[in-house]
């Protein structure tokens, strides 16, 4: 049976998924739209090398848009769960969507200000419910003291930010290094910083890195009945959301929607 939230939630993640349906490859030209089958070919029969090779084939450009397509398949899935999970801080720790929203502003080596977002902020003394802030506040202190974060630290954090993924197989040293930066900057903010990963999908290296660096890291592990690791047990028993549930029930939804986008990508033309 469907929970009061799920059509809210179901949308938030459905709709960047179904962007990927229209994704166009751009073949190296520029920062525009994409090309379509037709705009391919021609681009392709002007190159005499592609030409003697047949690869103005609308099966080869197909094949470009199922590549890219499944990659962004793996973004879009991640920025709908993104959404979703501040969502389910807001509405299950009765948050505002100001108090759930977190960035801070850096300062390039060119002299130019940026504005750096996480995916998600808990801070503690505006959860109203008492009983939901104590269950948080041990639930931080118990994260840190797993990574190993100093009593004297602990004391000065005011909350939590989170980092939400889809999954993290990439061993991509640049993103790694943005994660340790933003987590000097969480722990120079006073909030503890978390990595939520949806899926089991972590390389272990990463995992024994990110802890060393004191991210509480949580991963999409079920039935561990740990909050201290799994993503699951974590909004089920301390946020008060049983997401593995959400998804769980609507599964059949997620899976077809996936398959219109997969079966559009995998025909030269978008549908």
């Amino acid at each position: 049976m469907l929970s009061k939230n799920d059509a809210k939630y179901l949308e938030v993640i459905l709709d960047p998924i179904r962007v990927c349906a229209k994704y166009k490859p751009k073949f190296g030209q520029g920062a525009g739209a994409g090309l379509t089958l037709e705009q391919f070919q021609g681009l392709y029969q002007k190159d005499p090398f592609y030409s003697w090779f047949g690869l103005d084939n609308p099966l080869m450009y197909a094949a470009h848009r199922a590549a890219g397509g499944m990659t962004s398949i793996y973004r879009q899935i991640g920025i709908g769960c993104e959404r979703v999970f501040r969502h389910v801080l807001q509405d299950s720790l009765g948050l505002s969507s100001e108090a759930v929203t977190w960035s801070y502003e850096v300062t390039g080596t060119n002299g130019k200000k940026r504005t750096l977002y996480l995916d998600g902020r808990v801070p503690l003394a505006e959860i109203p419910n008492k009983q939901a802030r104590k269950r948080f506040h041990d639930w931080m202190k118990e994260s840190a003291d797993t990574v190993g974060v100093e009593a004297n630290v602990f004391a000065a954090l005011t909350g939590t930010i989170f980092e939400v993924r889809q999954g993290y197989k990439s061993k991509d040293s640049k993103r790694q290094n943005a994660d340790i930066a933003n987590a000097a900057t969480a722990y120079i903010k006073s909030y503890l910083p978390c990595a939520v990963i949806l899926s089991a999908q972590i390389d272990s290296d990463i995992l024994v890195r990110y802890r060393a660096e004191k991210w509480s890291v949580l991963t999409g592990l079920v039935g561990l009945n740990d909050p201290l690791r799994s993503t699951y047990d974590f909004t089920r028993e301390i946020v008060g959301y049983d997401l593995a549930g959400f998804f769980e029930r609507n599964r059949q939804t997620l899976r077809d929607e996936i398959d219109k986008v997969l079966q559009s990508l995998l025909t030269p033309e978008a549908r």
